[in-house]
């Protein structure tokens, strides 16, 4: 059996999911051929890490990616990089005659959205962005109900994501504290949630209205909590001894390797402190979304609370589905299962009108983000892979709806007025989802006197 060559530009920490896959589960049907990034050191580190398993692929900085392409022949370019650059690697792979495997999102705003539009049209190459919480059992386990009609034709959607004092922070040490780099959270992070809605409804968004502000990370909460002798890094902070935040990367296997012990290369800080007024991205986020199919959601998103997880609700015009998750903590690189399920935090229930409600049993999986990495990996490299009835598959159509959400948000943000989405890109085509309930499916064909006496 032939391999499939890979090539990966970007070797921080969530590469190394991607890296694992290719070189160690699947090698049997895979190949890394040649890897790439921005810094000499981490592309020397990981250089040292494949030949510990006797995998040897060539490397190369990043003002060498087409020249990378080009000696190496991938058939398929792995992007795991900052995600400003996302546009960029996927339309010159695409241009060079590869395939596409990118991490959500899938890009930061919208005219590099149209670019990778209009290059996946020209070439007809393949873009596969990873949107790994379609894969979570428990949510696969929504989206059946849904198809099931259970609740009939879903009217409203409430979905509340929370981001705790310890991941949530996180975002405002890294690059992602800039929208320059990441888009904000209502693009690096919010694609997930915004993918999850418009998949578990099968439908796209037509306008946001939002609003949102930095009001937890901000150096007057630091000054609140009297950590007046704060410095840009933790490394070398007064305050190290009391601020809970602190991360001390010395201590840190992965990331030390990858960061600390880097970042003379390029002058890069893991450990920034999360109350620089260098942060330009919010912390506490409302939107409202319009969806091609009359849906209505209101969503938040809050980076600073006391547990991890969400809740999320859909109004149907049969019932009410509600779904809790709580999910471990945890900060990129600290060696634990990020986003690993907590069975006993995590809930389904069923709400049909003029009947008692009942809870579902919850399906649960192991591994990281709730089960979702293993399922998501095997569908990208495993050498068969079996029919589908969610499409859990995502290409570039899912992975511009998801991120158009939030780039309609942040420009309502700036602007005050409702976005539509139509306004930011054009020739994008509606992804593959499969078909819901109907109104005339949804709406309970028995006279209401025969179920009022169940009534809740």
């Amino acid at each position: 059996m032939s391999k499939t060559r890979y090539a990966q530009v970007g070797l921080g920490d969530r590469s190394l999911l991607f890296a694992w896959a290719i070189t160690q589960q699947y090698a049997e049907v895979s190949e890394l051929v040649g890897i790439c990034d921005s810094n000499p050191g981490r592309v020397e580190l990981r250089k040292q890490m494949a030949a510990a398993n006797d995998i040897y692929p060539k490397c190369y900085s990043a003002d060498q990616f087409d020249r990378m392409i080009t000696e190496t022949q991938p058939d398929v370019v792995v992007v795991t990089s900052m995600d400003s650059t996302h546009d960029y690697y996927i339309c010159r792979a695409m241009e060079l005659g590869c395939d596409v495997v990118t991490e959500k999102p899938m890009t930061t705003d919208a005219e590099k959205c149209q670019r990778i539009i209009n290059t996946q049209k020209a070439t007809g190459r393949q873009v596969r962005v990873t949107f790994n919480y379609r894969y979570a059992p428990f949510r696969t386990q929504v989206k059946e109900l849904l198809m099931s009609g259970v609740i009939g034709e879903v009217k409203s959607v409430d979905f509340h994501w929370l981001l705790d004092t310890n991941h949530g922070a996180d975002y405002f040490r890294r690059w992602h504290r800039n929208k320059a780099n990441s888009g904000g959270l209502l693009v690096h992070k919010a694609t997930h949630h915004f993918d999850l809605v418009n998949w578990w409804l099968s439908t796209v968004p037509e306008s946001v209205f939002a609003t949102g502000f930095r009001q937890f990370y901000t150096p007057e909460t630091g000054d609140r909590y009297g950590f007046r002798d704060r410095s840009e890094r933790c490394l070398d902070c007064l305050e190290a001894e009391n601020c809970p935040y602190f991360m001390d990367l010395n201590t840190d296997g992965m990331r030390n390797l990858l960061y600390l012990e880097q970042d003379h290369h390029d002058g890069y800080f893991r450990d920034r402190c999360v109350f620089s007024a260098e942060i330009d991205i919010e912390d506490s986020i409302q939107a409202v979304v319009e969806y091609q199919n009359g849906t209505r959601m209101s969503y938040s998103l809050h980076a600073f609370t006391p547990w991890e997880g969400y809740t999320v609700t859909f109004n149907g015009s049969k019932g009410r589905l509600e779904h809790t998750c709580m999910e471990t903590s945890y900060t990129s690189g600290d060696g634990s299962v990020p986003g690993e399920l907590i069975p006993q935090g995590t809930k389904i229930s069923i709400h049909p009108h003029f009947q008692a409600a009942y809870d579902v049993a919850v399906d649960e999986g192991g591994g990281g983000h709730g089960g979702a990495d293993p399922l998501l990996m095997a569908d990208i490299f495993a050498p068969e892979r079996p029919d589908d009835p969610y499409l859990r598959a995502a290409d570039h159509r899912a992975g511009a709806y998801s991120i158009l959400t939030g780039i309609a948000a942040n420009k309502s943000i700036e602007t005050g007025q409702a976005v539509r989405i139509e306004s930011l890109v054009d020739g994008l085509e509606l992804p593959d989802y499969p078909p819901m309930p109907s109104s005339e499916e949804a709406i309970d064909p028995r006279p209401m006197k025969e179920t009022k006496a169940k009534r809740i």
